[in-house]
């Protein structure tokens, strides 16, 4: 598999024979700012957000610079990652326009307390970052990797499943806590025939559930079991795609991770679309992306730890620790588990928790191993056929 390197553009950049662009996004309008060759001006057009208004002001600063006397091979065009996502990127690539999208916090700022704030001066910093790119300087900006929209539709069924898991749980809580103030937390609510018992329920003092409590609870075992209905629906639809094309696509990276003990499917499935199966450098990138690396603060005689960056995925990190206490439990004789535990043996719970994160990075990486290079963990048990 090809690897990438979004920190530096590998392309030799001609700003004679290119034209820059960068686009300052809104729900309503964008802010349009170029560098043409042969315009002395740095245009900055503000117009409605619409692709086609943008393709033809491109088209027209292409006709400027070629009536000032200079061809144009390279049309560059950058904008900030956030809400709009990549459609934008896809559709320019699909008209032949170099089209890039620009991690927002890698883009230099002023850090004035009171620090002026407007879409030209946002275009400004944009087009800084994204020249010192283009001519393949480093620590400029970074880009981030546009997905197909498959891509990003194979992403769906994990997040809508830890979104509806998230919701599940504080359902089942605030239920609980209901219970809980009638005096009757012995109560088992998650049960499927909970509502046929409701009405039967008794407090403490010998009085029903109140009327307009009843009702509460029995609206919210309705959506609970709504909830719990799509969590299923969306759990065999997987298992479905899974056994009916186990080749296509990252059915294989799936199927090999779940062949590990104690990785199930759904973790499985999380980790190969939002890290194993993008093009990452090194293993040191893969560690990042996963937001498990961390955050010195050096500065003269002062060293210290600030703990995890948490600048990459918020998804991946969750699952890789909560992935990592199980690996201890069904990998007891990897060594992994065997590199922690010679780690924490002092049993202090501080070391524990430092170790786990460790735990966790080593992991990753040993697993994009795993799936890229076929290389298995040391000492990895795999589940019975």
């Amino acid at each position: 598999m090809q690897r990438n390197d979004l920190s530096r553009s590998l392309v030799a950049f001609d700003q004679n024979s290119t034209i820059v662009s960068v686009v300052e996004l809104s729900l309503e309008s964008w802010v349009v700012s170029g560098l043409v060759p042969g315009v002395k001006r740095q245009p900055l057009k503000k117009q409605a957000a619409d692709p086609e208004r943008l393709l033809a002001l491109l088209e027209r600063w292409r006709q400027e610079a070629i009536k000032a006397g200079h061809a144009i091979e390279r049309i560059a065009v950058a904008f900030e990652a956030g809400r709009d996502g990549f459609w934008l990127a896809r559709w320019l690539r699909g008209r032949g326009i170099e089209a890039y999208v620009i991690h927002a916090s890698s883009i230099a700022m002023p850090r004035e307390h009171r620090r002026a704030k407007t879409d030209r001066l946002d275009t400004e910093g944009l087009m800084r970052g994204f020249l010192g790119w283009l001519r393949g300087e480093a620590r400029h900006c970074r880009m981030a990797a546009i997905p197909t929209l498959a891509q990003e539709d194979a992403k769906r069924p994990s997040r809508e499943h830890e979104s509806l898991v998230a919701e599940r749980t504080r359902l089942v809580n605030r239920m609980k806590a209901t219970l809980v103030w009638l005096g009757l937390p012995k109560v088992k609510i998650k049960l499927r025939k909970a509502a046929e018992h409701l009405a039967a329920l008794r407090t403490p003092e010998g009085e029903p559930v109140p009327p307009n409590t009843l009702a509460e609870l029995r609206r919210d075992l309705e959506r609970f079991a709504v909830i719990r209905a799509q969590i299923t629906a969306i759990e065999q639809a997987r298992l479905q795609r899974l056994t009916a094309a186990p080749a296509q696509g990252t059915h294989p990276m799936i199927l090999m991770l779940a062949k590990i003990l104690g990785l199930g499917i759904e973790t499985a499935d999380m980790l190969v679309h939002e890290v194993l199966s993008r093009r990452l450098r090194d293993h040191r990138a893969v560690a990042r992306y996963g937001g498990l690396t961390g955050s010195p603060d050096e500065s003269g005689s002062k060293r210290r730890e600030q703990g995890l960056a948490k600048a990459g995925n918020a998804r991946v990190r969750r699952g890789m620790l909560q992935l990592a206490w199980r690996w201890l439990m069904f990998q007891k004789n990897s060594a992994l588990t065997q590199w922690y535990r010679s780690r924490t043996a002092d049993g202090r719970g501080g070391t524990r928790k430092t170790m786990i994160v460790a735990l966790a990075r080593k992991l990753l990486i040993a697993l994009w191993r795993y799936v890229t290079a076929g290389e298995l963990p040391e000492g990895v048990v795999l589940k019975a056929a």
